[in-house]
C-alpha cells in the first residue's frame, strides 16, 4: 500500500478528536470515516475528498484540484488534490470543512 504518513498526520490534526471519527486502510491509502461514512483519504499521490454529487464544482475550479477517477470512471462528488493543494493550509482546511459538512449530513452507518 502506498501511503503518505506526513499527509495522514496533517489530515489527522485537522480532523482529530471529532466524535465518530475512525481510520482504516482503503483505496491504496489511509481513509478517514465519520460515523461510518467515508470522508476523505490520504494517499502517496495526494488526498481524496468527498464533497457529494453536485457539490464539487467550486472545488474543481481551484488550481490543482481535479476530478477523482476510478479507472476511467468519473467519481462525481469526489475530488483529488496533490501536494500543492494539501500543502496550502487554508485550502486543505476549506476542502476538509466542505467534506465534513457533507458527510455530517448523511445518516450514520
Amino acid at each position: 500500500m502506498a501511503r503518505d504518513p506526513g499527509l495522514e498526520e496533517l489530515m489527522r490534526e485537522e480532523l482529530g478528536g471529532r466524535p465518530g471519527l475512525a481510520e482504516k486502510s482503503m483505496f491504496g491509502g489511509w481513509a478517514f470515516m465519520l460515523n461510518g461514512n467515508l470522508l476523505c483519504c490520504a494517499r502517496h499521490d495526494g488526498m481524496l475528498i468527498r464533497l457529494g454529487k453536485g457539490n464539487d464544482g467550486w472545488a474543481l475550479a481551484l488550481p490543482g484540484v481535479i476530478q477523482m477517477l476510478s479507472g476511467e470512471r468519473v467519481m462525481h462528488g469526489w475530488v483529488r488534490g496533490g501536494a500543492a493543494v494539501y500543502g496550502d493550509d487554508a485550502l486543505r482546511r476549506r476542502l476538509l470543512d466542505a467534506a465534513l459538512a457533507y458527510v455530517e449530513s448523511l445518516p450514520s452507518k
